[in-house]
């Protein structure tokens, strides 16, 4: 038989594999809040400019809500036959108040039904993404806080450059996720336009009021062109730009703990909450959690080619290929949402090996840039030609495999006469960090300052969400 919905220009119903290529409902039902949420401000504005009467609007209403309750409850059925999820609940609809619920889809289609649907749902995920995002960044500041002055080796190409301290590494994550927080704001501010009766494609002739229904679903104002309101998924796509670069953040620190928590690093330790052992070596403690928020940013960025490459050579205004929008978003957000909260536990799990990273800290000659930067500062020498006349030393150093603070003073003057017994006091890895007292560099006083601003920020926002 032909679809009950749409059916009436056709004499027999879809095939199966018709049926099969076509549905969404298996994965659109995650959008039934939001659907049934459009649905209701689209009957209140009916009845507001007179398209529908008081006790249709009420009933529909009624009726919206109770199939709220009835998919809240898991005891509404989906039904395939019925495609999608827009489908799905006026059904169900017109089951429970009648003829009233046809008059529901007035002046709207589900071209723009969807897109109203789509970009409720993206922003309610943003919005809990940011709150798990700011979790993180508290529990980031307050570690680095505990480890402001925790010495360890800051690398360039993974080779020792210079010393840096726990917190000061540990707050560069701060500010990764600050930038991801706010590329998710941008998305939110772009896609806060409402598509709701825009129809089909072109409008429609009803007295519709857009901006009461746009105020009605949080939106700043409605979408400015019908053609672009059902046609855009740059939401989307946004999105999960913004998700992917985040991603990557969380997977370049996944990578970090999975190489510090190795018995060749042993920077750090995780517990057993966040640990796995192995089935046939007992002595195995795997990084699994942070080794599968590395693997699922591939998940995430997949998302995003994806998506691009389906609008890529899309006419305006709705092409079908669009419903392919939606498992690849869902998936996306709900990996990083759940990359997010492994990762922010495993920062407030770890411990790091203190006396571990400050031994590492100095290998490598870590402490050259400061003799250097002590030849310009007190012999007043160019710095590259205290650049090789460090290099000089560390040379004469890496031979004997000894550390530049154990040359004498003499084998110092043999490179460079003017040379004192001040230079020891730079050599110290702890000495090294202090002297950074640039803004943003890694001094423990300016660690501590970084760190309170952030937990004050932090938990000042935290305090005004509720």
């Amino acid at each position: 038989m032909s679809n009950r919905m749409w059916g009436g220009r056709f004499a027999s119903g879809p095939a199966a594999i018709m049926e099969e290529i076509n549905a969404s409902i298996d994965f659109d039902k995650r959008l039934a809040s939001q659907d049934i949420r459009g649905s209701l401000a689209h009957a209140e504005m009916l009845g507001k400019t007179g398209i529908l009467d008081k006790s249709d609007v009420e009933a529909i209403q009624g009726g919206l809500k109770a199939v709220q309750a009835e998919i809240e409850a898991g005891s509404f059925t989906f039904s395939r036959a019925l495609e999608d999820i827009h489908m799905n609940v006026e059904s169900r609809l017109k089951d429970l108040v009648g003829p009233a619920a046809g008059r529901l889809h007035t002046a709207r289609s589900r071209n723009d039904q969807v897109a109203t649907d789509m970009k409720l749902w993206v922003r309610d995920t943003i919005d809990g993404l940011d709150e798990q995002l700011a979790d993180l960044q508290l529990a980031l500041a307050e570690k680095a806080l505990e480890f402001a002055g925790a010495v360890m080796p800051g690398f360039t190409h993974l080779q020792s450059a210079q010393p840096v301290t726990f917190g000061h590494h540990l707050l560069a994550y701060v500010e990764m996720v600050a930038r991801d927080r706010g590329r998710l704001a941008d998305a939110r501010r772009r896609l806060n336009e409402c598509p709701l009766g825009a129809a089909a494609l072109a409008g429609t002739s009803f007295p519709i009021d857009r901006a009461f229904t746009a105020g009605l679903l949080g939106f700043d104002r409605p979408t400015a062109n019908s053609l672009d309101s059902v046609s855009d998924r740059d939401f989307a796509l946004e999105t999960l730009s913004a998700a992917a670069i985040c991603a990557v953040h969380l997977s370049r620190f996944a990578e970090e703990i999975v190489l510090w928590t190795s018995a060749q690093f042993g920077f750090v330790r995780l517990s057993d909450a966040f640990s796995t052992g192995s089935s046939i070596m007992p002595q195995k403690r795997n990084p699994d959690a942070a080794e599968l928020v590395r693997g699922k940013s591939g998940r995430i960025l997949g998302a995003l080619m994806g998506l691009l490459v389906v609008m890529k050579g899309l006419p305006l205004t709705y092409s079908k290929d669009m419903q392919e929008d939606k498992e690849g978003v869902f998936d996306a957000l709900q990996s990083l949402s759940l990359c997010i909260a492994a990762m922010s536990g495993m920062v407030r799990d770890m411990e790091p090996d203190v006396k571990r990273l400050k031994r590492w800290a100095g290998a490598g000659y870590a402490t050259a840039t400061d003799l250097a930067d002590w030849l310009v500062r007190v012999l007043e020498m160019p710095f590259r030609d205290a650049h090789h006349v460090t290099g000089r030393l560390v040379g004469l150093a890496s031979a004997r495999d000894i550390g530049l603070e154990k040359l004498t003073l003499a084998e110092m003057q043999e490179v460079e006469p003017r040379i004192t017994d001040e230079v020891f006091a730079v050599l110290g890895v702890e000495r090294s960090v202090k002297s950074r007292t640039s803004y943003g560099g890694t001094a423990p006083a300016n660690v501590r300052g970084q760190a309170k601003r952030w937990i004050g920020r932090l938990q000042k926002e935290a305090k005004a969400r509720g």
